[in-house]
């Protein structure tokens, strides 16, 4: 044995079984160290976000270098007065309120409504004003958003007199509130490990791992978001994949050990041989969730590189406290992991009674017929991903218990849906002689179609750039909103021909739209991408070309299904109040391929509990049809379990209220439900009972080439198993 593989599977293993005080000790010591890094130089979470390569992106870098008065962002407050905004008490109280908004950190301008062109409505009961800050939101005080926040919530007193507030600045104080939806999650967790375990003692160890690795990678993050711009709802997306695989990984360790003891090893003897074989898995499990998250960095856009950076850490610190803290417990725990055991539950799975052999008897009496409806209703769910649309969901997307939707629904009524998403003309003027032809755009891009309104040019001190706002007739989510941006970056105004001066249309909306567009393009490569490293992967593992192709389509068909019920609920509405989804609106432009990244991972996962239980028993000699049989008998129960845990998790976070964290709860849940029972406990059984023998083929001259990856430790751990049992 070399000697990393004696490490591996003896020498750690068993220092874990007889030092557990020197493990959780440094482990702790760990922990006191990372928290007072994490005080001492954690950064801040941020809503802006960059897209490299972009036209959008451009217009942000030439107002930043040179009109950097204008490259900060905008808060827009939105005022209704039924009397009427004209009237002398209400502008009265409107002055005031300006001249309190001009004394708010880091605020550079605020316009009045009285002065600035079109900025009453037409009934003359909703009024705008802009709130110029001098950083994007992002680089902006924590101080200021949350002071701009208590100043519309002390000058607010609707109905008579409203004041709500939109625009990126006070996103994040508006969504700052804790989610505690989670906890939900939790309580079904706990009571699903109690069924599976039958004892309380066992039941609070994967949960306490769980939020010991959850914490750990929290403190790593806030430190990564001192040298990056993670966005604010990486925190919770950090909770919801660290909690569904941190107590995922600690069912599968607590469950090896508990058979290990049933077989009469002793404890530390237990410890040792489970480090070296469930802890293994572990590691493997864990490591393609990180290759397949990292693997987003291919896509080229900060903000997903970022999210999956902070999952990656997330992981990385379940697997390794799965490895460290948790056998170290259970070398202290010993038997007394069954205490406080309820009579009737937890007892072990066996492959000659129960429902997984009568699930495994049904499939292999009938396979064609059960394939053929498990696919059906898969692709069924799948079909509405073909009308998918992928974009931002704005603020009409938000609860209406939040201001910058009332404030987005305020804009509509008075001004039209397009003022929620201005479009912005970053021009550069690169000779003085343009200057004349960019003051005449205005006049002319109001007579392109679907434009409600056209600011006049404003330039810079010595007018080198100048900025147009443009607002559409149509929301930031229709259709014509990005014609119109299409035409203007194509055609161009004919005012402009000839000149020195150059265009780059910009905003949040044509950001968003450049975003779409960059995923759009990269996605094939990625989803390949993946999709080659799982091959290659089982392939390696399972000694097996069928099983690799096998694999690769079940993970489209979770991912398709996925997609289906989030264009279901969230696009059509479907039962979106029982989550909250108050309007509908696009899928984020991120999500198919951040779902995709982690739905490999946790795929991988029940292909790996499923088949190497199947494939176990066929190298003692069973057939490959009693190996289906006895592999989906004995390990249905670990599957169903680890998929309700983490599935319960995930759907835990659809109660939130960040759309984009419902997106990914409901989307998580559904693929892990629909991946684990209709996948994993019909379909690929009923495809190998077809297939037969042809499961294990593999040609000689890639056995050669292609390295043995084991998941299941050596030899010696099992042999010394079976002795014990």
């Amino acid at each position: 044995m070399t000697l990393s593989r004696s490490l591996l599977y003896d020498r750690w293993p068993r220092f874990i079984a007889h030092h557990p005080w020197r493990v959780l000790l440094g482990a702790l010591l760990f922990l006191v160290v990372l928290g007072g890094a994490s005080a001492a130089s954690g950064g801040k979470f941020v809503e802006s976000f960059t897209v490299p390569g972009t036209e959008a992106q451009q217009a942000v870098d030439l107002l930043q270098t040179r009109f950097p008065q204008r490259s900060g962002d905008a808060a827009t407050v939105v005022i209704k007065a039924p009397a009427g905004i004209r009237t002398a008490a209400v502008r009265m109280r409107i002055d005031g309120l300006i001249a309190r908004l001009r004394t708010l950190p880091e605020v550079v301008s605020v316009s009045s409504p009285y002065t600035a062109p079109g900025s009453i409505s037409g009934d003359g009961t909703i009024a705008q004003i802009a709130v110029q800050y001098d950083k994007p939101a992002d680089s902006l005080a924590k101080s200021s958003p949350v002071a701009l926040k208590a100043w519309q919530e002390h000058a607010s007193s609707p109905p008579s007199f409203q004041v709500e507030v939109g625009g990126q600045v006070i996103v994040a104080a508006d969504q700052g509130g804790s989610n505690s939806a989670e906890l939900y999650g939790v309580l079904a967790a706990i009571v699903i490990l109690l069924l599976v375990f039958g004892s309380v003692v066992a039941v609070g160890l994967p949960i306490v791992t769980a939020l010991a690795g959850l914490i750990a990678g929290f403190l790593s993050i806030t430190i990564l978001a001192a040298f990056v711009n993670l966005p604010s709802s990486t925190t919770g997306f950090a909770a919801m994949i660290g909690l569904g695989v941190g107590i995922d990984y600690a069912l599968l360790i607590v469950t090896r050990f508990r058979q290990s003891l049933h077989a009469g090893m002793v404890v530390a003897d237990a410890v040792a041989a489970t480090a070296a074989t469930a802890g293994r898995t572990v590691v493997f499990a864990g490591a393609t969730v990180v290759v397949a998250m990292l693997g987003l960095w291919t896509v080229g856009i900060p903000l997903t590189s970022y999210l999956g950076t902070a999952a990656a850490i997330i992981v990385v610190f379940a697997v390794v406290v799965a490895n460290t803290v948790l056998p170290a417990i259970l070398a202290l725990l010993g038997t007394r992991v069954d205490a406080l055991h309820i009579p009737g539950l937890g007892a072990a799975p066996r492959a000659d009674r129960g429902v997984g052999p009568r699930l495994a008897r049904v499939t292999r009496r009938a396979p064609v017929p059960i394939a053929l409806a498990a696919t059906a209703l898969v692709v069924a769910i799948a079909l509405p991903f073909f009308q998918i649309n992928l974009g931002s969901a704005d603020a009409g997307s938000n609860p209406t218990s939040t201001t910058t939707r009332r404030a987005y629904d305020l804009l509509s009524e008075g001004f039209g849906a397009g003022y929620n998403g201005a479009i912005i003309l970053a021009v550069a003027v690169n000779n003085p002689s343009a200057i004349p032809a960019v003051k005449a755009l205005p006049r002319q891009l109001r007579s392109v179609a679907n434009v409600a309104g056209v600011s006049p040019a404003i330039f810079n001190g010595d007018r080198t750039a100048a900025t147009i706002a443009i607002t559409a007739k149509t929301s930031p989510q229709d259709a014509a909103t990005s014609d119109l941006i299409h035409r203007l970056r194509a055609v161009g105004p004919p005012a402009l021909h000839g000149a020195d001066a150059k265009i780059y249309v910009g905003g949040s909306t044509a950001t968003i739209l450049d975003l779409d567009n960059k995923i759009a393009s990269r996605l094939p490569i990625f989803f390949l991408a993946v999709i080659g490293l799982g091959f290659l992967i089982l392939m390696a593992v399972f000694r097996s070309v069928i099983i690799p192709i096998t694999a690769a389509l079940m993970n489209l068909l979770a991912i398709g299904a996925s997609l289906g019920i989030l264009v279901m609920v969230f696009q059509w509405g479907w039962l979106g109040n029982l989550v909250g989804v108050g309007k509908t609106g696009p899928v984020e432009a991120f999500l198919p391929m951040m779902l995709f990244a982690i739905l490999f991972g946790l795929s991988m996962d029940y292909e790996v509990f499923l088949v190497s239980r199947i494939q176990e028993e066929h190298l003692h000699g069973y057939a490959n049809s009693d190996s289906v049989d006895r592999g989906l008998s004995l390990s249905m129960r670990l599957i169903t379990a680890a998929a309700a845990i983490m599935g319960s998790v995930f759907l835990s976070f659809a109660f939130g209220d960040q759309r984009v964290l419902k997106e990914f709860g409901i989307g998580l849940a559904s693929a892990i439900f629909i991946d684990a029972t209709v996948i994993r406990l019909f379909l690929i059984p009923a495809l190998m009972h077809l297939l037969g023998e042809a499961n294990w083929w593999f040609p000689r001259w890639l056995d050669r080439i292609v390295p043995n990856i084991s998941i299941e430790g050596p030899r010696e751990v099992e042999e010394q198993e079976q002795m014990a049992a």
